[in-house]
């Protein structure tokens, strides 16, 4: 089926042809039609299946037809909420591309950038805001803007917007947006909490599911590497460099623990950059940059960064540390294996995070495989007891004492390509030497 078929109009068909697209997603094939209808939709996709598009091309299309060029300033039609600064990014930039030939103008409304700026382009006027909750409570207190025109209202990443304490601002905000309109939900998982929020916002909604429930693409390749949390970062530097991996998004719990690792891989010759929130938004924006172009090899990210990022044909997805929040597993390895390309997820995993892995596990309703080679010595995956609430990752910032004896060298380096299976076998036992704790 065609993009023609779904009832899309001329202007909306070029902008779409002109990025090359010819066949509707799953997820596009699904929601256009309902939401050219006007119905209110609670769509479960995942990330990587087109989902943006399925709401942007219907939301540009319904405003258009009802656009009054005579109104100027022109009013804010159309609300899009996002949980993260990044994802606001993306689906700005999807608006401006599909709407290239329509009278419409979009803002993007997030924290880390200009106030002043989005305020004066506010006071001239626009149709669609892609905004973060944060900063649009901001400017709404400072009667930049006036949500009481809202047609269409969008929550994308609804369950990441739950799980990041959104649900408060979400609240306010919908005390300002007329009851009348039509309303959309977006969410990669729909568990009750999800269910329960579509109950309060949307009205007599389709169900629009295109994907499996707490399931990861086929096309991924999973792989759960048993280790010490001490040998973590030696082992990390080993995969990339023996493989010559070009590109790697590492996932950490901590910003701290992103920045350590960070360092640690730059001191391993890996050309490395840390994305998390005590960054500036030039700072993330710049480093997202320079992962995409190829300038640096590893993304480091916290889980800040899990929704939102767009990248093309990304390889490989690491979780250094695992989630503490099983569904956090699915969205992260989400980022690879988009759109239909293969793509490899390991993770690292110390005895201490046994106990998340088994809940990973229980949410996909099957085990991971397991490396049974790692070159170090074996660690049991079994859980001797549920851990504290963040006791299994606390992040102090101290390194591991157990070993008391200072190592005598740095482990291999990515440049060491000669590197041989007999080497890394007589590490086992007592490690490779240039532990630094747990990144």
């Amino acid at each position: 089926m065609s993009f023609a078929q779904l009832g899309l109009t001329e202007e909306l068909l070029k902008a779409v042809a002109d990025q090359g697209y010819i066949t509707p997603t799953p997820v596009q094939l699904k929601a256009i039609p309902l939401i050219l209808e006007g119905k209110d939709v609670l769509a479960g996709a995942q990330t990587g299946t087109g989902k943006t598009a399925s709401f942007t091309l219907p939301l540009l299309q319904r405003l258009a037809e009802n656009h009054d060029p005579h109104q100027k300033p022109h009013r804010v039609r159309a609300l899009i909420l996002v949980p993260t600064r990044e994802l606001a990014a993306q689906v700005y930039e999807s608006v401006k591309i599909y709407g290239a030939h329509l009278p419409l103008h979009v803002e993007a409304v997030v924290g880390g950038a200009s106030i002043g700026i989005q305020t004066r382009q506010l006071r001239r006027g626009c149709d669609i805001v892609v905004a973060t909750p944060g900063r649009l409570i901001d400017h709404i207190q400072q009667r930049n803007i006036n949500l009481s025109n809202i047609e269409i209202l969008v929550l994308d990443e609804a369950d990441r917007m739950l799980d990041m304490g959104f649900m408060p601002d979400i609240k306010q905000l919908m005390a300002l947006i007329p009851k009348k309109r039509q309303s959309l939900l977006f969410s990669a998982t729909v568990p009750n909490a999800i269910k329960s929020l579509a109950a309060q916002l949307l009205n007599n909604p389709v169900e629009v599911e295109v994907a499996k429930q707490n399931a990861t693409a086929e096309n991924v390749s999973e792989q759960v590497y048993g280790i010490g949390r001490e040998y973590k970062r030696e082992l990390l530097s080993y995969l990339i460099g023996s493989n010559n991996w070009k590109q790697v998004l590492v996932f950490v719990r901590t910003k701290h623990g992103a920045d350590r690792l960070e360092k640690q891989l730059i001191e391993d010759g890996i050309r490395t950059a840390a994305l998390h929130g005590d960054k500036t938004q030039g700072a993330r924006n710049k480093a997202l940059e320079q992962f995409k172009t190829g300038k640096v090899q590893v993304l480091v990210a916290t889980d800040i960064a899990a929704r939102g990022l767009d990248i093309e044909d990304l390889p490989h997805v690491v979780n250094f540390d695992l989630p503490q929040v099983p569904e956090d597993y699915i969205h992260r390895i989400g980022r690879t294996g988009r759109a239909g390309a293969n793509g490899v997820a390991l993770s690292l995993v110390c005895p201490e995070e046994a106990y998340y892995l088994v809940e990973i596990e229980k949410l996909l309703k099957r085990q991971i495989p397991r490396v049974a080679d790692t070159g170090y010595e074996p660690v049991s995956l079994k859980i001797i007891d549920a851990p504290k609430k963040n006791a299994a990752h606390k992040d102090t910032g101290k390194k591991d004492m157990r070993h008391t004896k200072k190592p005598a060298a740095r482990g291999a380096k990515p440049a060491d390509s000669k590197r041989t299976d007999s080497k890394r076998v007589e590490a086992r036992g007592k490690g490779r030497s240039g532990s630094r704790g747990n990144g």
